[in-house]
């Protein structure tokens, strides 16, 4: 939908993992009728980008470090115009916009985000799984490796790892080898199942299904060193959906709730 009257400030909005139909609809609507559109061009569909209103400023990320988009932002929003600052996925992870944020703040100026589809998610939607599995593990952690950027001290995945959930790693395929080891350490069996999506929903979308001692090795093979999200623990096992084994409460014909009174008869 165009021509939404759009409140002069930045909208931070998730693009989603890549498919332009996984946009929300709010998203959608601000895209279309923002008057600068500001995206991360390497991640971010041209296909959507296209839905921007004639006559809007369009302008790519990747060439503009920090200092400068802030201040194409601002002086947008100062002359009466509305900002779609486009991130991909769900801006909230990883998207480094409380930098973003905190200058926009300083310059008088308002930001409001729009959650996107997580590529976590879209990988797991590709995969076919459940991460969180009843009697088998209902807890997922969301961090990556130590790169440029550490990782605090108290989160190192060995850590993490220890309390043998279900592990998704962002912005990690090129330091499998070294998650590997840290899952091993923290008492994982080496036949752990892993799968890897690179560039979830995108038309050249790549899966991989390994486990962690196989890890580096099948990813190597396939020549997969980023883009792509490591999904690790049991509930990754492709032959879950071949076993009846793993029913939660909420339909069991014998659990009575607040919409259904429960026969007593277990499932």
């Amino acid at each position: 939908m165009s021509g939404l009257l759009l409140e002069p400030k930045v909208y931070i909005v998730g693009a989603g993992p890549g498919d332009p139909e996984l946009i929300t609809v709010k998203g959608s609507r601000i895209l279309r009728s923002a008057d600068l559109v500001l995206y991360a061009d390497s991640l971010v569909s041209g296909e959507l980008i296209l839905s921007a209103k004639p006559g809007a400023q369009v302008v790519q990320s990747s060439g503009l470090d920090l200092e400068q988009q802030v201040e194409l932002m601002a002086r947008t929003v100062k002359e009466g115009g509305s900002v779609a600052r486009v991130h991909t996925g769900d801006p909230s992870m990883y998207g480094a916009i409380l930098e973003q944020m905190s200058l926009l703040k300083l310059c008088g100026v308002s930001c409001e985000i729009i959650p996107g589809v997580s590529s976590v998610f879209a990988s797991a939607a590709a995969l076919g799984a459940e991460l969180t599995v009843p009697e088998l593990t209902q807890t997922v952690i969301l961090t990556r490796g130590g790169g440029r950027t550490p990782v605090p001290e108290r989160e190192q995945l060995r850590a993490l790892a220890a309390h043998h959930c279900t592990v998704a790693l962002f912005l990690s395929a090129a330091l499998a080898g070294q998650a590997a080891a840290e899952f091993l350490a923290a008492g994982w069996s080496p036949d752990t199942p892993v799968a890897v999506v690179k560039r979830a929903t995108w038309p050249d979308q790549q899966i991989v299904r390994t486990t962690v001692q196989h890890l580096e090795r099948d990813l190597q093979e396939a020549g997969i060193a980023m883009h792509a999200m490591i999904l690790a623990g049991w509930a990754l096992d492709p032959e879950l959906v071949n076993r009846d084994a793993h029913r939660s409460k909420l339909y069991d014909r014998s659990f009575t709730h607040g919409f259904r009174q429960g026969s007593g008869q277990d499932g």
